[in-house]
């Protein structure tokens, strides 16, 4: 009896994926739970293991399509030997006989010409179902935003970036110019590879936030020398009671969400022509992959301890890392923090995560002579960058924000009396 392979519930939000990778190929055995093909979604890749051992007899979607939920993307029989199914026998059929599939769309294209008509091209999609309702209710167009899906679709995602914008009337932006061709000694050397649906969505989104938002940065420095002496102090009692280890992104996260509940704006959004404060710290922690920059977010982060927001950090880690964030894992987000330093940037101007309203940039800890009750010493020195959206956050919050997330490092006991 064949078992079917179908796209699993991907989230919320989230309707379509595309097929990034087969694991098989058609005639291999299969074990039951083992991975057999990659989803890339708009925020995260999912793989999706085989609901049964036998043989793969069918690929139904094949890499590079884009599917919805419940799609069909191949078939298993049982056995080792499970024959290909008729469908199957079809597709080896058309594949092998490519100069007669390509004659009879030439003749058409011929037989159109002679009868004054333009031979058929492919046109852009229309919008997934999702999508259309919520242009509907939005009282939007489909020419007003730019879609990401094959051949253009406008996706859920679209419309909802555009929404997250604030400017729901403007026209979607125009294509992007054509690169110009390479020299002939240059072309050979060059290799085009295209871009994951995962690295598609993350330059939109980072061109939107500067092309939406008012960005503007502010720095700051803080003296590590407190963080690191407590934590040179305690990181092996730590460890040995939470059983994870003690780093800096728990004291960041926390100064971050005593920040927060003094400057609102800074973990708020805008919707149209209103404000949202989200009365709760979700935060978002970049992490780099091989894939690409994601930012899985640690929920209820205010309310949580040091040690709860490590462990949090580390799973959340080790997923990135592994390719298992869940796309719950990805949404919510209030505020983020990126953490360039350990790559070792010394400065840099971090990119607003839309529709958030500010981002936290930390920094490699750096010896430097600085002055410290009139006697110039050498200290632990980090410095941090705040890019927040002027729009909705003044430049004294701005400054006021990262002043306190700066007192709060230099004098970490204010995380444990709460001031």
């Amino acid at each position: 009896m064949a078992t079917e392979i179908r796209v699993p519930t991907l989230g919320e939000s989230v309707s379509e994926a595309t097929i990034g990778k087969w694991f098989k190929k058609v005639g291999d055995a299969i074990a039951v739970d083992e991975p057999l093909v990659e989803l890339e979604t708009d925020k995260v890749t999912v793989e999706v293991p085989a609901p049964s051992a036998g043989t793969l007899v069918e690929i139904t979607a094949k890499e590079g399509e884009t599917v919805g939920i419940d799609a069909l993307l191949g078939t298993i029989g049982e056995g080792a030997g499970a024959a290909p199914s008729p469908k199957q026998d079809v597709a080896v059929a058309q594949a092998s006989a490519p100069t007669a599939a390509s004659t009879t769309k030439e003749a058409a294209a011929q037989q159109a010409k002679i009868a004054g008509e333009s031979p058929i091209e492919p046109r852009t999609m229309p919008p997934a179902p999702s999508a259309a309702k919520l242009l509907a209710e939005k009282n939007l167009s489909a020419d007003q935003v730019s879609g990401s899906g094959k051949r253009g679709q406008v996706l859920k995602g679209d419309v909802l970036d555009a929404i997250a914008r604030g400017a729901p009337s403007q026209p979607a932006e125009a294509p992007a110019v054509a690169r110009a061709p390479s020299a002939a000694e240059d072309e050979v050397r060059e290799e085009r590879v295209r871009m994951t649906r995962l690295r598609q969505t993350i330059a939109r989104r980072l061109k939107d936030a500067q092309s939406t938002a008012a960005m503007l940065t502010t720095f700051n420095e803080v003296d590590m020398k407190p963080v690191m002496d407590l934590r040179a102090k305690y990181k092996d009692l730590f460890e040995k009671k939470h059983g994870v280890k003690l780093g800096f992104m728990g004291f960041f996260t926390k100064a971050v969400t005593h920040a927060l509940k003094e400057i609102p704006a800074v973990n708020a959004e805008i919707d149209g022509t209103d404000i949202i404060y989200k009365n709760y710290a979700h935060i978002g922690v970049a992490v780099g992959t091989d894939k690409g920059l994601v930012v899985p977010v640690v929920r209820d982060a205010d309310s949580m301890s040091i040690s709860e927001i490590e462990k949090e950090i580390g799973r959340l880690g080790i997923a990135a890392r592994d390719g298992k964030l869940s796309v719950a894992d990805m949404q919510g987000g209030t505020f983020t923090i990126s953490n360039g330093g350990v790559y070792g940037s010394l400065m840099s101007t971090p990119i607003l995560n839309a529709p958030q309203s500010g981002i936290l940039g930390m920094h490699k800890i750096q010896e430097r002579p600085v002055v410290v009750g009139g006697q110039i010493v050498v200290r632990p020195m980090m410095y941090l960058a705040l890019s927040y959206d002027h729009r909705i956050v003044d430049g004294k919050e701005a400054v006021t924000f990262l002043v306190r997330v700066k007192e709060t490092l230099e004098d970490p006991e204010r995380l444990v009396l709460d001031l």
